[in-house]
């Protein structure tokens, strides 16, 4: 089975993957969420892309630039050898001012001999519908589609125009630099100009790693995932994408496949408050004013899923022309889940802005307007917590009472009571301990089956769900309660196969699951840690960690059988996850962050 061996690179505007071949083979300008102009990964014949082909005898070797979102990959056949430095530039410029042009630079440096190679330079834009004329001009190669609306790229280079269209045979004598941009360049780019912003590229990367907390142990883990977190943030908006992908499935041949360029509250929250704990504030306050802008009317009801410039509406369409990730159709853009009701994201919303409160105090400058987000939000809970929802995993033809929905009401109310205690506002701190303590109370009454010995999916069912492994972590129950203990192992011993988790076992709209839902793994080790099972999660944590594909990175699901990495990818939940619980592993910091759990 083809596994998902490839590499990000952005510049938090957009994104490309890169594969451990050298072949760019997702990009999309120039936004995340524009039409694509490289995507063979969803159709192997038509998709277009943009690789390097060199002689059999080559050795190719992939790696990032150390603690760097810049993708190195090495071609070599001991005698002749070069190293190709893909990157979108991120730099400063001048201040608050941040470079980052829809662009990627191919950067060719010669290591030893005179390598030969062609460049398949082979764009197919607007997801591959129609056609894409390329035509040489005096400075650029001008790329344009032939159906559908009108879009164009630019593709500058040191290399010969008619070599690089025709894949000719070129050698490589010096450094060479490709750049494809969706702009056309005012000023004319250089083997030096090219240089010069991967210097500042790298150095912007470096400094941002470097800002990001230490831990004693799994320190290169947590930097690596925290980079890819940052990748996924949309910088003029402030949202956070659940993946830089679409219709990548769960299962091959399956139709569980959707878009996830888009910004989940869930995920995104999720997110927030993990790179706020690892010390990356600026990108807290700029989600921050993203949620705020959506919410201009008191009362204004919550999407669970936003555009990445705050769209309301993601219609999904399918485009039946592709033929799909190793023929997984159909291939999806948009997603109609923006429409579900699911009352959870109202916690972890809440609780982000708890986080936030304590982190900023009541001196922050919008804090005025957090406050009636908060109140609005009390609201709709008090209103909505009975009812039921589609639930964390977005079943799309029915709605239960899920016992982590509730949970989650739960801890909008808890949080509300702390954000009004810490503003002093007794009466709000009253009235919203009567809700928090009656859903608690629900909670324990319909959650709890005896004859199980756990918290079950829904009220009233047999059936275990993993996202119940985080009731302890948002403080609803203590890692000492018998009945969290014995959540945890009955949940392991249902849903737990070769040392990875299902999200649950029984049949949703698209039959039972079959693939490993890797956050739900990571859940997992961090419950079994903090009940006390330290020695086996650390062991299971390294065992999970060795999945990850050749660049340490992690997709949304894992093949039971051949662990081939499955799912939209990279995957912000996931790599959220893998922080969350590396941290907690790693309990003695280097800095003096405190013991904080994160979810």
């Amino acid at each position: 089975m083809r596994t998902l061996n490839y590499g990000l690179i952005g510049n938090c505007r957009s994104a490309a993957l890169v594969s451990d071949k050298g072949a760019i083979e997702w990009f999309c300008l120039p936004k995340f969420d524009s039409p694509s102009i490289f995507a063979k990964i969803l159709d192997k014949k038509i998709g277009g892309e943009f690789s390097i082909v060199t002689s059999d005898d080559y050795k190719i070797t992939q790696k990032y630039m150390r603690k760097t979102n810049l993708l190195l990959t090495r071609f070599d056949n001991g005698t002749d050898a070069f190293e190709i430095t893909d990157f979108m530039p991120r730099y400063m410029n001048g201040d608050n001012d941040y470079y980052a042009p829809p662009d990627i630079i191919r950067y060719f440096r010669v290591i030893s001999g005179k390598p030969k190679i062609r460049v398949n330079y082979n764009p197919k834009m607007n997801y591959a519908l129609g056609g894409t004329n390329s035509n040489i001009h005096s400075k650029y190669i001008k790329s344009t589609t032939t159906e559908g609306d009108y879009d164009s790229a630019y593709l500058y280079s040191s290399f010969d125009f008619e070599s690089l269209l025709d894949s000719k045979e070129m050698l490589l004598s010096e450094d060479e630099y490709i750049l494809l941009s969706y702009h056309q360049k005012l000023h004319l780019p250089s083997v030096e100009r090219a240089l010069l912003k991967l210097e500042r590229t790298k150095v912007y990367w470096l400094n941002w790693a470097d800002r990001t907390q230490k831990y004693s142990q799994y320190n290169d883990k947590i930097i690596r995932s925290a980079l890819v977190l940052k990748l996924l943030t949309y910088n003029p908006s402030g949202a956070i994408l659940a993946a830089a992908t679409t219709s990548l499935p769960e299962t091959i041949g399956a139709e569980r496949n959707w878009d996830y360029r888009f910004c989940w509250m869930r995920d995104a929250s999720m997110t927030i408050k993990v790179l706020s704990n690892l010390g990356h504030l600026n990108v807290a306050r700029r989600y921050l004013n993203y949620i705020l802008k959506l919410v201009p009317v008191k009362d204004e009801p919550i999407q669970i899923m936003y555009g990445i410039n705050g769209e309301k509406k993601l219609s999904e369409k399918h485009l039946d022309y592709l033929d799909g990730y190793e023929g997984s159709k159909p291939v999806r853009i948009g997603n109609a889940a923006y429409k579900q009701k699911q009352n959870d994201i109202y916690g972890v919303l809440v609780d982000v802005i708890f986080q936030l409160f304590k982190r900023f105090d009541v001196s922050l400058s919008n804090s005025e307007e957090l406050w009636t987000v908060t109140r609005s939000m009390m609201k709709v809970v008090q209103h909505s917590w009975r009812n039921p929802d589609r639930g964390i995993w977005e079943i799309r033809n029915e709605q239960k009472h899920f016992t982590f929905s509730k949970v989650l009401c739960w801890v909008a109310l808890d949080r509300g009571v702390k954000i009004a205690k810490m503003i002093n506002l007794p009466d709000y701190v009253n009235k919203w301990t009567v809700f928090r303590d009656e859903i608690k109370e629900d909670i324990m009454q319909n959650a709890w089956n005896e004859s199980v010995g756990a918290f079950t999916q829904t009220y009233g069912s047999k059936e275990l769900d993993a996202s119940n492994l985080l009731m302890e972590s948002y403080g609803f129950i203590s890692a000492d309660d018998p009945k969290f203990q014995s959540t945890v192992h009955a949940t392991e011993k249902a849903l737990s196969r070769d040392g990875l988790m299902y999200r649950y076992k029984n049949k949703d709209d698209f039959g039972a699951p079959k693939s490993s839902f890797t956050i739900c793994t990571f859940w997992l080790i961090t419950a079994l840690y903090r009940i006390g099972e330290k020695a086996r999660a650390k062991a299971m944590f390294e065992r999970v960690l060795g999945y990850s594909n050749h660049l340490g990175l992690f997709s949304e699901d894992i093949d039971f059988e051949t662990k081939a990495l499955l799912g939209n990818f990279p995957q912000a939940y996931s790599h959220l996850a893998l922080i969350e619980t590396a941290i907690t592993i790693s309990e003695d910091r280097t800095h003096g962050l405190n013991k904080e759990k994160l979810w």
